[in-house]
């Protein structure tokens, strides 16, 4: 059978995304390094060989491009710099705007439902979003345990958040702010699923002298689906936010959610890197971005600016007898073009945070593991496998608290754990709960909204 080669897929790629296939040279650092390798049809080297080869049909006919859960581990190993994981964007984003038949349909359909309810809303509403999953799917009875628990413990809304979307030019607000503010951007989670994380992080702020600036009209970063179905929209979410705080004079927002951050991060460069699109957006927004806002994850904020010697000093309580493994998950430090992070693979910083607050900090080995997050509604079968793997490997280091930075991380490998068999249950804490803490601030900790309580742990070593 005749085999025809064509550059045209690979031109295409090149044209939307800027990366060129054709430099890779198949060291298999991205498929040796991806947590889902093993159930992919093609592996993520195997998708790029057949990029530069042009084949198509094979290329929209597997499930790889649909089953990759953005943890960016591609991206960051790979020896030529080409973005692996945005390549995989491109397929599926392509895939749907041709109409192709998605070989993984359930997780076309999650980013068709959360990315018209956030354009309806403004922001996510996980309870309908969760309702129309199970209708439009017939999985009726799908993790039916963890809602209960979500509800029981309060994490779910009832009611979406309507925001009304501000596109019209607002002068800046004068730039002479208080030095103690800072834009803050909770993300739709904070104010849902992660609500233990807002209430723990406020209590920190105040404490610290921090006073956290949230404009009423902030909207959804879009998210996974967003840049998985279009890459325009993914940069133009976040963008309509920044225009917010740069219009109340802040020269900063720092971000709970891993997620959020790294949307507003890779918008941000790519506003940078394209002034076309960045025309484009502001034509459509009615305001011109001055980049004048820096962008920081919490951990970042509170590690790096306000300082580990601060924070020792509002230590009133220190948290000895905890063995904490700190869990960064996929998206704070990768990929380090990205977050500027200069330890991508084997991050400290909440490492030291906890050993600051009196913790023992545990050495181990899946602190930057994915654990699924993306897929968490459409594959839960990957999920829970992923989860258990952290879950294990962290009490096999001998921890007995597990420290997390996101809110998705924190479903999973807190919630979880009711559904994961054979594993002891281990308790996981955003690490501004511990903070309010070791600050002599139990009831500001909110740790009635854990899943897996923490509360007999903190008991035996009198940190309540």
């Amino acid at each position: 059978m005749e085999t025809k080669i064509s550059t045209d897929l690979a031109n295409r790629i090149r044209q939307a995304t800027g990366e060129n296939v054709y430099m890779c040279y198949h060291c298999v650092k991205c498929t040796s390094g991806c947590p889902l390798t093993e159930h992919f049809d093609l592996a993520p080297n195997q998708v790029m060989r057949a990029a530069q080869l042009g084949m198509e049909d094979l290329i929209f006919n597997s499930r790889t491009p649909w089953l990759c859960a953005s943890c960016q581990t591609c991206t960051t190993r790979c020896p030529q710099g080409i973005d692996v994981a945005r390549v995989m964007d491109f397929i599926v984003g392509e895939a749907m705007a041709k109409g192709i038949k998605p070989q993984v349909p359930d997780v076309a359909t999650f980013n068709k439902v959360f990315l018209r309810d956030v354009d309806i809303l403004g922001r996510s509403y996980e309870l309908g979003l969760i309702a129309e999953m199970k209708l439009r799917t017939r999985q009726f009875f799908k993790d039916l345990d963890l809602g209960l628990e979500m509800f029981k413990h309060r994490k779910i809304n009832l009611l979406p958040s309507i925001v009304r979307r501000r596109r019209k030019e607002v002068p800046l607000a004068p730039a002479s702010r208080p030095t103690n503010e800072v834009g803050y951007y909770p993300g739709c989670s904070l104010h849902s699923i992660a609500k233990e994380f807002n209430l723990s992080t406020q209590a920190v702020f105040d404490v610290l002298g921090i006073n956290p600036i949230e404009p009423k009209n902030w909207i959804c970063c879009g998210s996974t689906p967003a840049h998985r179905v279009d890459h325009r929209l993914s940069v133009r979410m976040p963008l309509e936010s920044l225009v917010l705080y740069e219009q109340e004079g802040l020269n900063e927002v720092t971000m709970p959610c891993a997620m959020c951050f790294s949307r507003f991060r890779t918008a941000a460069r790519d506003l940078r890197l394209d002034p076309a699109l960045k025309q484009d957006l502001e034509r459509e927004i009615g305001y011109q971005y001055q980049d004048s806002v820096a962008i920081s994850s919490l951990l970042d904020f509170i590690v790096d600016r306000i300082g580990l010697d601060s924070i020792q000093a509002k230590v009133k309580r220190q948290l000895k007898g905890l063995k904490v493994a700190s869990y960064y998950g996929c998206l704070l430090t990768r990929p380090p073009k990205v977050t500027g992070s200069k330890e991508p693979e084997y991050p400290m910083g909440m490492d030291h945070l906890m050993e600051t607050l009196g913790a023992d900090s545990i050495d181990w080995d899946r602190k930057v593991a994915c654990c699924g997050g993306s897929l968490s509604l459409t594959q839960t079968n990957l999920v829970l496998e992923l989860s258990s793997d952290i879950l294990s490997n962290a009490i096999a280091r001998g921890a007995n608290v597990i420290a997390v930075a996101c809110p998705m991380c924190h479903s999973n490998i807190d919630g979880r754990q009711i559904q994961i068999k054979g594993l002891p249950r281990i308790p996981v804490l955003y690490f501004t709960q511990l903070m309010a803490l070791a600050f002599g601030l139990p009831e500001e900790a909110a740790l009635s909204y854990n899943i897996i309580n923490p509360r007999p742990l903190l008991e035996k070593y009198e940190l309540l």
